[in-house]
């Protein structure tokens, strides 16, 4: 967290224990402070891409499936002919990172 939202931060919890700011306001902060532990996106080449679904024993379709993209696309990402959306990498780099159970219900 940089110093100026922390200052930001620590003054809507003062203002809140006085009762100037309502602790939905403390909490939209608190919501902007965490979205910004998000880690970026990571850009992945379709070799990467492969092995990712390879690591996770996912097919093609199981993959397209996860991130609501067609067999056809995850194809093109593994052979270099097109790059996944910004949405659909951060799919991939949670699969990545944590597999693919994270997105099962």
């Amino acid at each position: 967290m940089t110093e100026r939202l922390k200052k930001i931060h620590d003054m809507a919890q003062r203002y809140n224990q006085l009762g100037v700011v309502q602790g939905e306001t403390v909490a939209e902060i608190s919501a902007a402070i965490e979205a910004r532990n998000i880690p970026p996106v990571r850009a992945m080449s379709g070799i990467e891409i492969k092995a990712v679904r390879l690591r996770w024993k996912m097919s093609q379709a199981a993959l397209a499936m996860t991130t609501g993209m067609s067999v056809e696309s995850v194809s093109k990402w593994e052979r270099n002919e097109s790059k996944p959306n910004k949405a659909a990498l951060r799919i991939l780099n949670t699969i990545e990172d944590k597999g693919p159970a994270v997105f099962i219900l």
